[in-house]
């Protein structure tokens, strides 16, 4: 599913940030979100926040696709763990960056300013 660009309110340096609505995340599966370089992404009903650009080839993971808990690179088709980012056996990448994640009153928040190794 190709993800399509949000805005998020860029007054936010630091700590939590809107980035939007569960709803909306649900139905589309991964929105991109602007001026960040970052995915939101809805899997077997849990969040996750990562990198927009695969590590391995920089390819925009925004194209890619979801599935059985793993996102597959449009470009090379290696995927992704969505707990925590470690890419498929045999492909020379580092992880890919997850960010913390959470849901509050039906809204999607992120951490943007701090990285985490995995779910």
């Amino acid at each position: 599913m190709c993800a399509r660009l949000i805005s998020v309110d860029e007054a936010a340096e630091s700590g939590w940030i809107a980035v939007c609505d569960l709803d909306r995340l649900q139905a589309e599966t991964i929105v991109r979100i602007a001026g960040r370089d970052l995915l939101v992404i809805w899997n077997d009903g849990y969040v996750v926040a990562c990198d927009r650009a695969c590590p391995h080839e920089q390819a925009d993971l925004g194209l890619g696709q979801v599935t059985a808990g793993r996102l597959l690179c449009p470009r090379h088709a290696a995927s992704f763990d969505l707990r925590d980012g470690a890419i498929a056996a045999g492909w020379p990448s580092p992880p890919l960056r997850l960010y913390p994640a959470k849901v509050e009153g039906g809204q999607i928040w992120i951490e943007a300013g701090e990285r985490r190794p995995g779910r």
